[in-house]
């Protein structure tokens, strides 16, 4: 039976003093149901992860004595994942997946065609609530690296500050290009693949062309999905399975 997993952040990590508390303590206790003596596996989101045994509980708090850690490795690519914020609960799910394929940052884009506007106060009440969702996917699928889910940003903005050396913009334009063509042209198919890419994901509609033109400007390469024109999440999903396999073997 798989152990129970919880999450302990990297600033609050001590393998002589692992304590859970607050969310993670009620979701041990109250919803886990666990109790003194059960094994379970805690992880700080920076790779480390210990098989522990719960030593004391209390209201709010539970004592854990590791008895096993482990390392999991850094992604060999670091992906990041500029999504224009869906209408629905259809980013929560982008967020769900993207965690379990890997990737390290999830950057929500306010997009001309972005249905849903937040500003102020709620944009960082949403971002709090998409980490949180990146969190929990991290304790379902055993992913031991939580990705950073930055606040949500204008796309020029996060085009402008991209720094990846591989840079691509989904598009349905004629100028798209598939993943391989594109690596091929930086004349890469006998080398390394690049360590890092930055992944521009549109609304339904779609980037306007004037955003289409603003990335293009900070050097991203429009990206062909295929012939089919693809909802906004399923294409989130695709293009990072593509990229994941193409820069990671995976």
């Amino acid at each position: 039976m798989a152990k129970h997993r919880f999450y302990l952040p990297a600033p609050s990590w001590d393998l002589e003093n692992l304590v859970l508390g607050g969310e993670e303590a009620h979701h041990c206790l109250d919803v886990m149901r666990c109790r003194e003596g059960d094994r379970v596996i805690a992880f700080n989101g920076t790779g480390t992860e210990v098989e522990a045994e719960i030593l004391a509980t209390a209201k709010g708090s539970v004592t854990l004595q590791t008895k096993l850690v482990s390392e999991t490795p850094r992604p060999p690519a670091r992906i990041t994942l500029a999504q224009a914020v869906p209408k629905g609960k259809n980013m929560d799910l982008i967020i769900q997946k993207a965690t379990e394929l890997g990737v390290s940052v999830i950057a929500p884009l306010l997009s001309e065609r972005t249905v849903v506007q937040l500003d102020g106060e709620d944009l960082e009440k949403r971002r709090q609530k998409w980490q949180r969702i990146a969190i929990e996917a991290c304790k379902q699928c055993g992913q031991n690296w939580v990705p950073e889910v930055r606040t949500p940003m204008k796309v020029e903005a996060f085009a402008r500050q991209s720094r990846d050396p591989l840079k691509l913009i989904a598009a349905i334009s004629p100028e798209a290009r598939n993943l391989k063509t594109i690596l091929a042209a930086r004349g890469e198919e006998n080398g390394p693949p690049p360590d890092a890419a930055s992944l521009m994901i549109g609304p339904e509609g779609d980037f306007t062309p004037a955003e289409l033109s603003q990335a293009r400007s900070f050097g991203f390469a429009p990206l062909s999905l295929g012939p089919i024109i693809l909802r906004s999440e399923t294409a989130a999903i695709y293009a990072l399975s593509i990229t994941g396999h193409e820069l990671m073997g995976s």
